[in-house]
């Protein structure tokens, strides 16, 4: 069977027919088919996988439309830890690591954990925390006040862990450019970094620095989120002890598999491709997760509302929004802190308490992101590729998710900063698909432009002196000149066109087969063709999802959904009470209730029919 590398496609520069000939949707888009969508080579090759699977024949053409040959689809389908996971070893400092985190269990050493303040940083703090006290060790964990001490490893948080006896110090999710900050602890406590930020610097003096973006590391791992390199570096450490015979029947081998939850949960906010080694963290782990054996977990699904098993979209929009809450407006330690709980009642009273900060960090987002909005469009007018904003009175917790925001409506690199009381401004940038803004970021610093900053190629921190944000930006607009040649919107890419009447709970599950979606496995959007509105009405704590009843042309139901349908710009055509016949864009998913499964269609665009 051929590859899809060989397969004929259609010239790259023809111009593609648009989806239902939506050339400007209802809110800016063209409808575009996803490559090879109309080519009867990926039919071909779709009902080929199909066969040889053994699955439905719109789940084979779905496996073609990705690429996914048939020496991987059994893996796409069914992701197998077990035959994905790579030797820990193959990350350079890694067996450094292992060993020395192995002699402080065989030793009951005290260790200190310093660890990031998003989900990412939290769910690595606990693996490596829980892997250690499970062992005997006494550990401290140290998770900084986005204010008072900004991002990384700062000597007095670490210093007051020597203090309390840690005679090893692990950074996760931070540290690779710390070494001004580090290297003069390492003569009291030896020091380990698992972390992944990219950096162009010289490596801390250290005993380890395990980072698979390192320029001298060849693992191919870049795309791994630091609670999976915890992870790694906990199977590395238990390998250790395995062969020294450390454990017996005194000394029971500790389940790692237990962490993957926080592996997935991790993975899946942090952003990283959903492929590979990745796709099989997030399955494994949302199956570990589904068992709710993780009390904190369990009273933070609880309170979001997550009442059926957890997914990759729960993940993100649910669990990860509200752990982020603490480290971003109040308690940095929380989420953490949640995360390690194992009595129910506190667990309980913390998930009620990041719910609420969640609550709070919304109303101070909204705050700021209409003021926002006009500045923004105002430099895009002005030409300028990269959107670079700051703001007196914008609280630096949520100026990464309004960047996000700008980003996403103007299709732009987008960096927001919150100008603090001592003149300088500490902020966060998003970027778009082929514009490295992690790298831009660190070149700015090697030019003297920023105090600090570093990131990845999507997502980045700063912070500089106020008069130098001009220069910034400058410099920026320079370093990614592509920018500025950018289009106003992206097209939206459309897998499949399917009549209302056929969106049936039982397309819904053979879609959900590709399951867990998220970057690099994005959701197929599904297009449904001139259907009619029966009823619409607000729902939710804020009524801001809007619950429609569609009708198919031969007079079949179905239920559809709209969030954040206040400042939606479909809304005011759904609620029309003319009632005009619409073609919609969105994801078909199967929802289970009381063992009933039904369909239930996301609108994410229309177009007048």
């Amino acid at each position: 069977m051929q590859s899809m590398s060989m397969l004929d496609r259609p010239a790259e520069n023809a111009p593609a027919p648009a989806v239902l000939g939506v050339e400007h949707s209802l809110s800016g888009r063209r409808w575009t088919w996803r490559s090879g969508a109309e080519n009867p080579a990926v039919e071909r090759m779709g009902a080929a996988l199909a066969q040889q699977l053994g699955v439905p024949a719109p789940v084979g053409r779905l496996l073609a439309l990705r690429d996914i040959t048939p020496q991987q689809a059994a893996n796409f389908l069914d992701p197998r830890l077990r035959a994905l996971l790579p030797d820990p070893s193959s990350l350079v400092d890694m067996d450094r690591a292992a060993a020395r985190m192995a002699r402080a269990v065989q030793n009951r050493e005290t260790v200190g954990i310093f660890g990031d303040y998003d989900v990412d940083g939290s769910c690595a703090s606990a693996i490596v925390a829980g892997f250690f006290e499970e062992l005997g060790c006494a550990v401290h964990t140290h998770i900084p006040d986005r204010l008072a001490e900004g991002y990384g490893p700062n000597g007095p948080a670490l210093q007051a862990m020597i203090d309390q006896g840690a005679t090893l110090l692990i950074c996760v999710d931070c540290g690779t450019t710390s070494a001004s900050v580090l290297n003069p602890l390492s003569a009291q406590a030896d020091v380990i970094v698992l972390d992944h930020h990219k950096s162009e610097e010289a490596l801390p003096a250290i005993l380890a620095t395990v980072n698979p973006n390192r320029l001298d590391c060849s693992s191919g791992l870049g795309s791994v989120c630091a609670a999976a390199l915890g992870f790694l570096a906990i199977v590395a450490t238990a390998r250790v002890l395995r062969q020294a015979g450390w454990f017996g029947p005194d000394r029971p081998e500790p389940d790692l598999m237990r962490q993957l939850d926080l592996v997935a949960l991790a993975t899946i906010c942090d952003v990283m491709p959903l492929q590979g080694l990745n796709r099989a963290f997030v399955a494994q782990g949302l199956k570990i997760m589904a068992k709710r054996q993780r009390t904190g977990l369990v009273a933070l699904m609880e309170i979001a509302g997550v009442t059926k098993a957890p997914d990759a979209f729960s993940c993100g929009f649910a669990l990860g929004p509200r752990i982020n809450a603490g480290g971003r407006i109040a308690e940095a330690a929380l989420g953490l802190r949640l995360l390690r709980c194992v009595d129910a009642l506190d667990a309980k009273q913390m998930a009620e308490r990041l719910d609420a900060v969640n609550r709070r960090r919304q109303g101070v987002e909204a705050e700021i992101l209409d003021r926002a909005m006009l500045a923004a469009a105002e430099q895009k007018e002005a030409g300028h590729g990269v959107i670079v904003l700051a703001g007196k009175n914008w609280h630096p917790g949520v100026v990464g998710i309004v960047a996000g925001r700008i980003k996403e409506r103007f299709n732009r690199p987008a960096l927001v900063g919150a100008e603090l009381d001592d003149g300088s401004i500490k902020g966060s940038g998003r970027s778009v698909a082929g514009l490295d803004l992690g790298s831009a970021i660190i070149a700015a610093r090697q030019a003297g432009l920023l105090k600090t900053g570093g990131g990845h190629a999507m997502a980045a921190g700063f912070s500089l002196a106020a008069d130098q944000l001009d220069a910034f930006h400058a410099f920026l607009n320079t370093r990614l000149p592509d920018a500025a040649t950018l289009p106003d919107t992206l097209d939206l890419i459309v897998d499949t066109v399917v009549a209302a009447a056929g969106a049936t709970p039982e397309l819904a599950q053979d879609m959900g087969r590709l399951a867990p979606f998220g970057a690099g496995n994005p959701e197929p959007l599904v297009a449904l063709p001139h259907v009619g509105i029966v009823r619409t009405d607000r729902i939710g704590r804020d009524g801001n999802t809007l619950r429609v009843l569609l009708r198919a042309e031969n007079g079949t139901r179905l239920k559809a959904l709209l969030f954040r349908a206040e400042d939606n710009p479909l809304t005011p055509t759904l609620e029309d009470t003319t009632r005009p016949a619409l073609h919609l864009a969105g994801y078909l998913r199967a929802e289970s209730w009381n063992g009933r499964t039904d369909a239930t269609f996301f609108i994410q665009d229309a177009a007048r029919a």
